[in-house]
């Protein structure tokens, strides 16, 4: 037993990806943001955790039984000078994610801060990839999202909150900025399936048994609920991002987000902060400092068993950098789908099924 691994090369992936939301009836504007998003996932995520190209089949599903609408917008229904409310319409989740960024860094410039909270919205993508895009306007970026219920609240065995994950980013002066992008739970049901794949068995923190029992057999944990990280932590966090995004947005909360994916209306809700640093300090002062602060993490006494000390968004930086040197290493069953997905659209399928182990 075990995955095996097919590579392909990132530009031609890339170009796939982006003829494939064309030919699903995406504006090439549209694609190229999509794409950026699942490209982004796909090179920086571990790919047990079922981000990146594998969505591709998933979006082509609902596009197909029009419960995406390509070319809608999303309408701001209520702003002042930092806020800003948006229904998102259904539209593309990397789309939304983009657009409200955007809106909460133009609100940034001009008042030191900006957030952009959305709700009627769809799933995003990986919420690292919209927080770093405030990066680009030399702004810290943090992106929420809620999440279809599948933590258990802590003492309970129902799930009743989702994985709601959290992007943060800073600017540094060295290669890579600091950018932490993570789940609420120790694990999603991505790496079980993974575990599974393998024979594994998983970490007992990961998820219960449907009688609420805790069990590394990730076959008898996929009818269960996920665990919070740091235990009744990551379930107050999870609460909250609730708060800070569906309750707050007037959107769907707690049960709500994907509870039924056959209809059009998934009610996930978004929140989106820009803080603008030269408000604050200049901006390389900024990056300057930390530098510094960066310097003095990795500058600790290592534990026995680590070689060195890693800063969030570092493990990703050098993931990526090796899949574009060397090429991304797909998952051979998402390489068959992907294949089978370009049958359907009619598009050329540019890869030689070349496998790794």
């Amino acid at each position: 037993m075990g995955v095996t691994f097919v590579r392909v090369p990132v530009d031609d992936l890339e170009d796939f990806v982006q003829r494939a939301f064309i030919a699903m009836g995406l504006s090439r504007k549209e694609a190229e943001t999509c794409t950026a998003g699942l490209m982004n996932s796909e090179l920086r995520c571990l790919p047990g955790q079922g981000q990146g190209v594998s969505r591709l089949t998933g979006y082509y599903e609902r596009i197909s039984k029009g419960l995406y609408q390509p070319g809608t917008e999303i309408e701001i229904i209520k702003e002042s000078p930092a806020l800003a409310l948006v229904d998102a319409k259904m539209v593309m989740g990397s789309v939304v994610g983009q657009q409200a960024m955007d809106i909460a860094i133009d609100k940034a410039k001009t008042c030191g801060i900006g957030a952009c909270v959305v709700f009627n919205s769809t799933h995003f993508g990986s919420s690292g990839y919209h927080a770093r895009r405030a990066l680009e306007a030399d702004c810290i970026g943090i992106a929420i999202t809620n999440a279809g219920a599948e933590m258990a609240p802590w003492g309970g065995t129902s799930p009743r909150v989702g994985t709601n994950p959290w992007g943060l980013a800073a600017p540094s002066g060295g290669d890579f900025p600091v950018a932490l992008d993570i789940a609420l739970t120790t694990a999603g049901k991505g790496m079980m399936r993974w575990h599974e794949r393998e024979g594994k068995s998983m970490p007992l923190d990961w998820a219960l048994t449907p009688e609420g029992l805790e069990t590394d057999d990730p076959s008898a944990a996929m009818a269960g609920a996920l665990l919070g990280i740091g235990q009744y932590k990551g379930y107050g966090l999870s609460l909250f991002t609730d708060i800070l995004t569906g309750l707050i947005s007037g959107g769907g909360f707690g049960l709500a987000p994907f509870a039924d994916r056959s209809i059009a209306k998934l009610d996930v809700a978004h929140s989106f902060i820009a803080i603008d640093i030269a408000w604050f300090m200049p901006v390389e002062e900024f990056k300057a400092r930390m530098d510094a602060f960066i310097a003095e993490i990795k500058s600790s006494e290592l534990r026995p068993g680590f070689d060195e000390i890693l800063v969030p968004g570092e493990i990703d930086h050098r993931r990526e950098q090796a899949y574009r040197r060397d090429g991304a290493m797909l998952d051979a069953q998402v390489f068959e789908r992907l294949q089978d997905l370009a049958e359907m659209l009619g598009i050329d399928f540019p890869f030689e099924r070349e496998t790794v182990n």
